[in-house]
């Protein structure tokens, strides 16, 4: 795994920066111009193949573009659902048809998709979901709920993770289904956030939601090339929540680097007794800490994206689960020192810290828990008996 970034990684960094920085933030504001004119560059579908319509890179690439997003001030939440999520499972698992559907629309940003796996009482835990499909003659007719699940309300449809019984063994094993917006008997309602953010939260009810055969991801029982939905669901699973937790570490290193950088700046700038306030180790240290934390948690995430890439799943799930988890840590204590760097001024809506102290909390719940991360670790890398 490379250590130092390639030249052509590092004229995509300086490109997206430039680009991101020529849009800045306005709370609240719908971001979906911001997003089209990424897609148009081809930063949105950097990670998806070359033969329908993406950059052909990987998640290296597009977590990049993602984290020089989020240092801009401009990240785009959906980009870990959409392109890295979905288009993720769809170009690796979907048949033909379903590629050629999806993938050009999802890399030139004229449709989106949503992702939905949390229930109200499995959380994410794919042996406890209760949402069920059964076949009805050649469609499928899927009953559940989901909750938490962005951006349903402009994505064009949700990729939704089920259950379907094993006709061999009559146990429940994952699939999943695309579901578009407007299916009848999928039904949708906000769920009441205090973070303030352009990308709504949403539950989800599934009431006989009736899909064709096509809507499977894969398409059906498994064939010899073993593309088949139905015995896949699983490894599709897998294929996405990785991406998603390098994507989160993205997401986070960025958002702690904005805010590092507005510290920064005000500390050069804020004179207390004729000197910056930068200029004395009460201010400068913590912020110097913040900014190597970042750092670390940046190679782990590149260690992370780069062995997704090199088709190492296992040793990608350990390393995007830990890059996650130091992201996130970095994240809040980031922002936590900006805020404080900037005292009243930090909390001001002219500084733009203060919303970021809930966004960042959000990247040590989401998609994971730092608990579950640490549960992870202890047992699958260290060897340590379950506690659960």
């Amino acid at each position: 795994m490379p250590v130092i970034e390639t030249e052509e990684h590092k004229a995509l960094r300086e490109a997206v920066a430039s680009f991101a920085k020529n849009h800045p933030r306005t709370p609240g504001a719908d971001n979906r111009p911001f997003w089209q004119n990424a897609a148009k560059l081809g930063y949105i579908g950097v990670n998806l193949p070359e033969a329908y319509g993406g950059g052909g890179g990987g998640i290296t690439e597009l977590s990049l573009v993602l984290e020089e997003m989020g240092a801009a001030g401009n990240p785009l939440l959906m980009m870990i659902v959409s392109p890295a999520i979905c288009g993720t499972v769809i170009s690796r698992f979907g048949t033909e048809a379903q590629k050629r559907e999806w993938l050009p629309a999802l890399a030139d940003g004229s449709r989106l998709m949503a992702f939905g796996i949390t229930e109200p009482d499995a959380g994410s835990n794919s042996h406890r979901i209760t949402t069920t499909a059964r076949k009805d003659g050649t469609d499928w007719l899927l009953t559940g709920r989901k909750v938490f699940v962005s951006g349903v309300d402009i994505a064009d449809a949700t990729l939704i993770v089920g259950r379907t019984e094993d006709a061999r063994t009559g146990r429940l094993k994952p699939c999943l289904f695309i579901v578009p917006r407007d299916t009848e008997g999928f039904q949708r309602r906000p769920i009441d956030m205090e973070l303030n953010a352009v990308e709504k939260q949403f539950e989800l009810v599934l009431d006989d939601v009736r899909l064709p055969a096509d809507a499977l991801v894969g398409g059906g029982p498994s064939h010899a090339s073993g593309s088949g939905g139905e015995d896949t669901g699983l490894l599709q699973l897998f294929a996405g929540l990785n991406p998603e937790r390098v994507m989160t570490a993205a997401f986070a290193i960025g958002m702690g680097r904005y805010a590092l950088s507005r510290a920064v700046e005000y500390a050069r700038e804020r004179t207390v007794w004729n000197a910056p306030i930068g200029a004395h180790q009460a201010i400068a240290h913590p912020l110097a800490q913040a900014h190597i934390d970042l750092e670390l948690a940046r190679l782990m995430m590149q260690k992370a994206a780069h062995l997704y890439d090199a088709g190492d799943d296992t040793g990608a799930g350990e390393a995007a689960n830990m890059a996650k988890y130091a992201a996130a840590e970095a994240c809040v204590k980031a922002v936590d020192q900006a805020v404080h760097t900037l005292g009243g001024n930090g909390l001001t809506r002219e500084y733009g810290l203060a919303s970021l102290v809930t966004a960042a909390r959000v990247s040590r719940i989401a998609p994971v828990s730092r608990e579950m991360i640490l549960n992870y670790v202890s047992h699958q890398t260290l060897g340590l008996p379950r506690s659960y």
